[in-house]
């Protein structure tokens, strides 16, 4: 059975956009937001900021596992830390060696790091050998930091190091998210390597899902940007799989979503400061006009506004922007 995984997007899809898409349906799993290892020990309370799942057996409260992804150079210091994580008993630890982030990729970290499989591999081995075994340690990579010359063995680094699948952002550091994904090099890695592979990368649609697996071979996928942009994609992949694929009409999609706006305005207002929640709804509107035309109408009327009252009353009246 294939099975579809809400991708971790650091600044985007947080544990309260977590709760609100897995909730929708059609997730077999979810990556946390990474945790970056530095050079200071972390307390637990940082595990628990990032994943708070974790007080829920490691699930989302409709039931989706998370599990938790660690961004760091030093294995040494990847493994403290994933041993410390293990105390919670999460339901896997994740490594990132795919996020293209300047700030992340200036001290050597996320992407960077595909340009040293030797140390990818000491990384993963250092995390395996440091926490149980059964606690799953699995991998996200991109093909490479320029280009693909080093793509297939920072797959079987990893391999090596133990990790129990992989997923692959089929793009380069250097290409940060323009399309197109290369989806070939998807199937290269999972020609090279035994374990299972999972593809990621420009699925928007339910198309899309069935093109990706016909050039990847891949059973499994991972979803991030157009999760967000479409809450319910991940239901409709689920849908065609069971047979029983009703494409919903944009009116009924946003009819269901719309109380999902609310309560996360609702929710953001309790996690961020008064200045910033305007700017994460938004961040979520800007990704829902994609699909849905009332999003965008709703968006342009809330672009101006910085004053959290406003906003309320602009989401009390949802006759103004439903259709």
């Amino acid at each position: 059975m294939s099975k579809v995984f809400l991708a971790p997007m650091d600044g985007l899809v947080d544990s309260l956009l977590r709760d609100l898409l897995t909730r929708v349906g059609g997730y077999d799993g979810a990556v946390s937001e990474f945790l970056r290892v530095s050079g200071t020990p972390l307390p637990l309370r940082s595990f628990r900021r990032v994943c708070p799942e974790l007080d829920n057996r490691g699930r989302t409260r409709s039931g989706t596992p998370v599990v938790v992804q660690l961004l760091g150079s030093h294995p040494e210091r990847m493994a403290e830390t994933a041993s410390r994580l293990a105390k919670l008993a999460p339901v896997g630890i994740d490594l990132n060696f795919g996020c293209p982030a300047p700030t992340v990729n200036r001290h050597g970290g996320g992407a960077m790091l595909l340009d040293d499989p030797e140390l990818m591999r000491r990384i993963a081995r250092s995390v395996r050998d440091a926490v149980p075994h059964t606690i799953p340690v699995t991998a996200k990579m991109r093909l490479g930091v320029r280009d693909t010359g080093k793509t297939l063995e920072c797959a079987r680094a990893l391999e090596s190091g133990g990790v129990a699948s992989l997923v692959v952002h089929a793009r380069t550091k250097i290409d940060a998210y323009r399309p197109p994904a290369h989806w070939e090099w998807i199937a290269r890695v999972r020609e090279t390597v035994t374990v299972p592979v999972i593809a990621n990368g420009e699925i928007w649609s339910v198309a899309d899902y069935e093109r990706c697996r016909e050039v990847t071979g891949c059973k499994d996928v991972m979803i991030g940007r157009g999760a967000v942009a479409d809450p319910f994609l991940a239901r409709r992949i689920r849908a065609s799989l069971d047979g029983g694929l009703r494409e919903e009409t944009l009116d009924a999609e946003w009819g269901e979503l719309l109380p999902l706006v609310s309560e996360f305005w609702m929710r953001v207002q309790q996690r961020v400061t008064p200045r910033h929640a305007p700017g994460r709804l938004k961040l979520w509107l800007n990704s829902l006009r994609r699909r849905y035309p009332q999003a965008e109408s709703l968006y342009h009327r809330l672009r101006p506004v910085i004053d959290i009252q406003e906003v309320g009353s602009v989401l009390a009246v949802p006759g103004d922007f439903a259709d």
